[in-house]
């Protein structure tokens, strides 16, 4: 039951603001306000958003999308959404420790891709948002965890491809978080130039 829950909020995270899920006993039924139709989709197929592999997800996101259910992209993140994910990540991160908020990830990271990869372009303007974003902030201050966990969260919250790495470095010790997506790391993978070896990955869905 808790899954299946689960599976409707994911379906309703990507619909389109006038589409609503109605749980029915066969599954769900997908209730388009604006062209006044509606559309069934099978338990199994509810499910599949959430557990099944990366190809099902996909398939069955790029199906909503055709039958105009949900946006073919999501509208860029205002600097305004993104300086408040940060700080409350950061917040977050100060309360909690930086484990559990790792833990968390699978609940504010909805685990589904879009069919298409993310645009290169898509990803660097999020890059220099957060980056610009966390470098003027007392708060955050720079910090790489909330960086990270925080284009993590929206770049999936998108529907994009994204994965949260922490790495470690030896000489001096020192660890380091980012996010890589469309070849870019949000913050940089080696600050400074220096290395860090990948310790701990996260892929779609906070695994």
């Amino acid at each position: 039951m808790a899954d299946h829950a689960e599976a409707l909020v994911a379906v309703r995270r990507f619909l389109s603001p006038s589409c609503r899920v109605v749980q029915m006993s066969g599954g769900a039924l997908i209730a388009d306000f604006r062209r006044a139709r509606f559309l069934g989709m099978t338990t199994a197929d509810v499910h599949t958003f959430v557990h099944g592999s990366a190809e099902e997800r996909a398939e069955l996101a790029d199906a909503l999308v055709r039958a105009g259910c949900a946006p073919a992209r999501r509208k860029e993140y205002a600097n305004v959404e993104i300086g408040l994910w940060l700080r409350g990540v950061r917040l977050l991160i100060a309360t909690v420790g930086f484990g559990r908020v790792l833990r968390f990830l699978s609940v504010a990271a909805p685990d589904y891709v879009r069919a298409e990869p993310p645009a290169a372009e898509e990803v660097a303007r999020l890059k220099r948002a957060v980056q610009s974003l966390a470098h003027t902030s007392w708060f955050v201050n720079d910090d790489c965890k909330a960086e990270a966990v925080t284009a993590f969260v929206l770049l999936r919250r998108a529907g994009l491809r994204a994965v949260l790495h922490v790495g470690m470095r030896e000489h001096p010790f020192a660890l380091h978080a980012w996010t890589s997506a469309a070849g870019l790391c949000i913050p940089d993978a080696d600050p400074r130039g220096h290395a860090f070896a990948p310790i701990l990955s996260i892929d779609p869905g906070g695994r």
